[in-house]
């Protein structure tokens, strides 16, 4: 049996829906040495759903399940008649069960006649009626053929009735299969039009979202309404390069070469987006013809030195996360990082392993110092977090691998994964739960050691943006403890070989969190915290995930359990997989923190509701309004791709891809919303 897969158009193209690229060549080479051309140009022609049913009555071996090919004629030809008629009644078999499976009120297996008598004319019908009266009809026409076929196999009529009962056999075959093939293709088309319409609503709503915070937050940055508002309302490079770059996303999707190598769009969105920031930065940086350097004017100002860094930092960064798993899908065969690692052996990936969770404690450690003014907060909180890091490199270096560097399964090994998921949920919860509180009596004890003074002789302005100081410190104390409790809990799961990808990872992070506090001009928020969504994608493609099933690292989802658990293993597989966007989106916490929100507590019309939509709208909806962009248009895609000759192997995965991204999205979403709202609420309760 020789066949190929798929054709091709004059022009090359192999993959689409025409007639050209799904038309391709079938040849079989019988027994009896004759070559069957199905392809040729004597009409000949066969689906591609009837190879799999003829192979395997060739093969004397059970039809497929759910296959609903029929059997191809003239590859029987070298079969004596009687294999022929048994061939023909095993793929009718197969299809009515398929019926049956479909249509309940469909017996025709017991409305067979068993006292044949050889009187086909007796019993033979036209067939009319319902659907199911059809099917049992011509069933059962072929049945009774056939048994009149053997009931006068040894008479004169015996060519006729063959003919005749493999002419009924096929007429059932090709009527129940083509019913069966509509079956499962048609789809609820109102059901469809109200989902699409549905999710191009929810996409106009969030847009809306966006555009109206944006206006209303820069109205209140500004008292001169008119140019706050033509800022606003305004378009930037950057915006329209991400604008832009989403849309040309969007379109690339219909190819399915794209969505194999969907990892370069993301790179290249992501360092292309931060260079226009690096050329937006140098453009504000004032003309000063007495400096014989460049250099020397940045460092007379630091906030044009700090964003500038920064800003390399995520492009040197993100330029090495592309190079650890560059190859994809359809390049598996060139070199990366990664590769060499494993070629180098798992001694030497340990160690790096080891440097990257150290580097990982004491980057963290240091970023949680930016806040030495509460150094009772710094050095409780400091020393709580490094005993799951101190953890966590005691199960790397004890924890033995295989040759090939892979995860090996022992009990003190699953124990010990255990105790550092408790631990780090613990003291997550203790955090979120307990620093809100603890930073209002750390202000008040400062407060009455004479360091602040929040007297009722103070402003009304000044006490509350002391307690908007107490929210950001909250915000940024809360993100630090979500990234590093990530961080470690993602060393401890994913390959060896990620280890040093999480800790560039982390310095993406930390570096755009610098960028956006020091960052002149400063940028609109909704554009800071789409490149941070942005990173967090092309961040998980650098760990080796892609649009297809087979890079899922199912391994890792049996560390620390003892038992399998479908729920257990299945969150663990989700949590490595969308490691990087969860990261990205647990540090919108943060960016909260390091953003200037003075106005909206200053301003005669503000207050703390008003305070709390600006805080979490932007990290909340700017999210939602791109994977719901994503969402809305690879569904559509997919229905227009429906006949296409790669929508199983690889439409169809990526938008299970795109179904889980949203599951993650909302999810971070939500812890992000949740622990906003909880700082709120107890900022609301120690104000009464």
């Amino acid at each position: 049996v020789i066949v190929s897969d798929h054709g091709m158009t004059e022009s090359g193209n192999h993959g689409g829906s025409s007639f050209e690229e799904t038309d391709s060549l079938a040849v079989f080479v019988g027994l009896d040495g004759h070559t069957l051309d199905y392809t040729s140009a004597t009409g000949n022609s066969a689906n591609q759903i009837d190879i799999a049913a003829t192979v395997a009555l060739l093969f004397n071996v059970p039809i497929p399940k759910n296959n609903i090919g029929v059997v191809i004629p003239h590859a029987l030809n070298f079969m004596p008649d009687a294999d022929k008629m048994r061939a023909l009644e095993l793929n009718s078999w197969q299809l009515l069960r398929l019926l049956q499976a479909q249509l309940s009120g469909l017996p025709c297996e017991h409305e067979l006649v068993e006292d044949f008598t050889g009187d086909r004319k007796s019993v033979v019908s036209e067939c009319s009626g319902n659907i199911e009266q059809v099917f049992c009809c011509l069933f059962r026409n072929a049945a009774v053929i056939h048994k009149s076929w053997k009931f006068n196999r040894i008479s004169m009529s015996n060519i006729e009735d063959y003919n005749n009962a493999a002419a009924a056999y096929y007429v059932f075959l090709r009527t129940a299969s083509q019913w069966l093939a509509h079956r499962m293709t048609d789809k609820p088309v109102s059901l469809l039009v109200v989902g699409t319409s549905a999710m191009l609503l929810s996409c106009l709503i969030f847009l809306g979202l966006v555009f109206h915070m944006n206006k209303v937050l820069y109205l209140r940055e500004d008292h001169h309404l008119s140019s706050s508002k033509k800022y606003a309302l305004s378009w930037h490079l950057d915006e329209i390069f991400l604008v832009g770059a989403t849309l040309i996303h969007i379109i690339s999707m219909g190819s399915s070469s794209m969505v194999e190598e969907e990892q370069y769009i993301w790179h290249f969105v992501s360092s292309t987006f931060y260079l226009l920031l690096i050329r937006k930065t140098a453009q504000a940086i004032p003309a000063d013809r007495t400096q014989n350097s460049l250099f020397l004017s940045m460092s007379r100002n630091r906030k044009i030195n700090y964003p500038i860094i920064s800003i390399f930092s995520v492009l040197v960064s993100g330029r090495i996360l592309r190079a650890w798993h560059q190859g994809g899908i359809n390049w598996a065969n060139l070199p990366d990082i990664s590769k060499w690692l494993k070629l180098a052996g798992h001694e030497y990936v340990k160690q790096l392993r080891l440097l990257a969770c150290l580097l990982v404690i004491i980057l963290s450690i240091y970023v949680l110092s930016f806040l030495w003014t509460r150094r009772k907060m710094v050095l409780v909180f400091g020393f709580s977090f490094f005993i799951p890091g101190l953890m966590v490199l005691k199960y790397i270096m004890s924890h033995k691998d295989d040759a090939s560097g892979s995860f090996t399964y022992s009990y003190g090994s699953a124990l010990s994964a255990q105790k550092i998921y408790g631990v780090l949920g613990a003291l997550t919860v203790v955090a979120v739960v307990t620093l809100p509180w603890l930073i209002h009596i750390w202000t008040s004890k400062a407060c009455s050691n004479g360091d602040i003074c929040l007297s009722t002789s103070v402003s009304y302005d000044i006490l509350r943006l002391s307690q908007l100081k107490e929210m950001s410190d909250s915000f940024y104390v809360i993100g630090w403890a979500y990234i590093f409790c990530w961080c470690l809990l993602q060393l401890l799961l994913q390959q060896p070989t990620n280890a040093l990808p999480l800790l560039l990872l982390l310095v993406q992070i930390y570096a755009s969190m610098l960028h956006c506090f020091n960052a002149v001009p400063a940028h609109k928020h909704w554009i800071e915290v789409a490149a941070l969504y942005q990173l967090g994608m092309a961040g998980h493609f650098a760990l080796g995930n892609s649009n297809s099933l087979a890079t899922i690292d199912v391994a890792g989802a049996f560390i620390g359990t003892t038992d399998f658990s479908m729920l257990s293993s299945g969150v663990l597989m989700f949590i490595i997989t969308y490691a990087s966007p969860l990261l990205f989106l647990l540090s919108m916490a943060m960016w909260i923190s390091v953003k200037d929100f003075s106005c909206l507590v200053t301003s005669r019309n503000g207050n703390y509701g008003d305070l709390l939509k600006m805080m979490l709208g932007f990290p909340c909806v700017v999210p939602l309004c791109l994977n719901s962009v994503m969402l809305t248009a690879y569904t559509i895609i997919l229905l227009l791709m429906r006949n296409h000759l790669f929508v199983w192997s690889v439409f169809s995965p990526k938008y299970l891809y795109v179904a889980a991204a949203t599951i993650c999205v909302y999810v971070g979403v939500f812890v992000v919303a949740a622990t906003g709202t909880y700082i709120y609420l107890v900022v609301i309760y120690r104000k009464r």
